[in-house]
């Protein structure tokens, strides 16, 4: 197993079914059938491969592993490099449970151009993978950049009457940002004489140079997150995309951001991320109360849904910045947390949309009185967002507030706002749509979930309460790895004076 390139088997056996797929020939109905087939017994076996992962990392260290490194362009110093550490390794396992669930859900949804759809599908899991698993910052790029082409294909092409719109403002917002980024990994690499992550991690750049730095990789991470006020892209493409375009775009690529903060600008450039911390407080508040506000507001399902994104990853990127063990790790496990929960909400949306092709929260009530199995899930995943204890929603949430009321109590005040208002708008979703009084006569002939949707929901179920009951399985595995990040960053504000060194002593201890 340690020859075995893995990490390299997971990224690129979903390109594999993509093509395919693509070879596929016959009748519209044909290549219909055999492209779903295909694509889900591949995305299934990606998963199932991934689990090797799970079960052959070592908890006790916080470096990567399952490493590869093979020359690529060594007259330019750039190699293909593949390697997993506690934090990376977790956001893999997501891509690749969240993917097969993904394709099942478009079983019926999907019907034109299904080959294409699933061939983008698949492309997409493929970029998703290889960006948490590079360990070189070319490679990173490209998997990184190579993420928007299929997700605005599947917004664009067969999301709904605004597509096109939502699709351009999506890769717009997304391409601008990265390009400042891309100029700092340049600069990076010019000072460090390397474009390895590993390495950049433990070079020391000039701290006038870290600001510009930082400043640059704010502008892609923050479109990425996203953060007030460059979220406005987010609801667009959630409105417009197809239920498992909305599941991966909140599942998923929402968390590329707050992951590149992680592995980049906090590890790299922690000068200037100390500097910015209070900047990044005062952003985290204003989205938390802000989004909330308009969260409470919207009448269309997955609006609401997408609103709430920005609040709960608001949490995350407060946690991160904070830099003690117990609100990274609480941010971590938000962000797996909320990919879980947010992807099973916008199922949910997708079950009662594909019956009624509507979104709008007023069309229903009472679909408790002829779907229960559908009001029972929508019901849990309604508290695990909330944060009701026993669920995964409230671990992270908790850690995170813990763990900021260490750095800045007033912080911590203002995100905890945020958990009424999340408590008052997602029951006010749920109370609409489910209770009441059935009296429409198309609600009354809508039938409960089929068995394909309890197969789709019963993982993200299990998960919400395993994460919620057991989070040490989780919290094990990154512990190391957020060690060492807190650890290096703490001991780089001592050696440049911005933290006494009797701090880093007792946060070792």
């Amino acid at each position: 197993m340690n020859d075995l390139p893995l990490l390299s088997i997971i990224t690129f056996l979903p390109l594999v079914g993509a093509l395919f797929i693509f070879m596929v020939r016959g009748d519209e109905e044909v290549v219909a059938r055999n492209a779903r087939n295909v694509a889900l017994l591949t995305t299934a076996f990606t998963f199932l491969l991934s689990l090797a992962l799970w079960f052959g990392f070592d908890p006790t260290n916080g470096g990567f592993q399952f490493t590869e490194k093979v020359e690529w362009l060594p007259e330019y110093g750039i190699n293909y490099q593949m390697g997993v550490d506690g934090i990376s390794v977790l956001f893999v396992l997501l891509s690749t449970v969240l993917t097969p669930l993904c394709i099942l859900s478009s079983w019926t949804a999907i019907t034109k151009r299904v080959k294409e759809y699933m061939i983008a599908f698949l492309i997409l899991e493929t970029m998703m993978v290889g960006m948490f698993c590079a360990l070189d910052f070319v490679v990173f790029y490209i998997f990184f950049e190579a993420v928007l082409i299929p997700m605005f294909l599947i917004i664009g092409v067969w999301g709904g009457a605004r597509r096109v719109y939502a699709a351009f403002k999506f890769f717009l917002y997304t391409l601008a940002g990265s390009v400042l980024m891309l100029l700092a990994l340049l600069t990076m690499a010019i000072q460090a004489g390397t474009t390895d992550i590993p390495s950049l991690m433990a070079f020391h750049f000039a701290p006038a140079l870290q600001t510009w730095l930082w400043l640059a990789m704010f502008a892609s991470f923050a479109v990425k997150v996203p953060m007030w006020p460059v979220h406005t892209w987010l609801p667009d493409a959630h409105v417009e995309a197809p239920t498992a375009g909305s599941v991966i775009l909140a599942g998923v690529l929402l968390k590329m951001g707050a992951y590149g903060f992680l592995r980049f600008s906090i590890p790299m450039l922690p000068i200037a991320s100390a500097d910015f911390t209070p900047f990044i407080y005062v952003l985290s508040i204003v989205a938390v109360i802000y989004t909330s506000l308009v969260a409470l507001v919207q009448q269309d399902m997955k609006k609401l849904i997408a609103y709430s994104s920005i609040a709960h990853m608001a949490f995350v990127t407060a946690g991160i910045f904070a830099m003690n063990e117990l609100a990274v790790e609480g941010a971590i496990f938000q962000m797996l947390s909320h990919g879980v929960v947010s992807g099973a909400l916008f199922l949910c949306v997708g079950v009662v949309y594909d019956r009624l092709h509507t979104r709008e929260i007023s069309r229903y009530g009472g679909l408790a009185n002829n779907m229960s199995r559908y009001a029972l899930f929508f019901m849990l995943f309604t508290m695990a967002s909330i944060g009701l204890p026993g669920t995964a929603g409230f671990v992270g949430e908790f850690m995170i507030m813990l763990g900021v009321f260490q750095a800045s109590s007033w912080v911590a005040f203002f995100i905890a706002f945020g958990v009424i208002l999340g408590a008052a708008y997602m029951l006010y979703l749920y109370r609409r749509v489910i209770f009441g009084k059935l009296e429409k006569e198309d609600l009354k002939a809508l039938l409960d979930l089929s068995p394909r949707e309890v197969a789709i929901f019963a993982p993200l179920i299990v998960l919400t309460l395993w994460m919620g009951i057991y989070p040490s399985s989780f919290l094990d595995v990154m512990h190391a790895s957020v060690g060492d990040l807190v650890s290096n960053y703490q001991t780089a504000l001592v050696a440049a004076g911005k933290l006494p060194a009797e701090a880093l002593a007792l946060a070792q201890r």
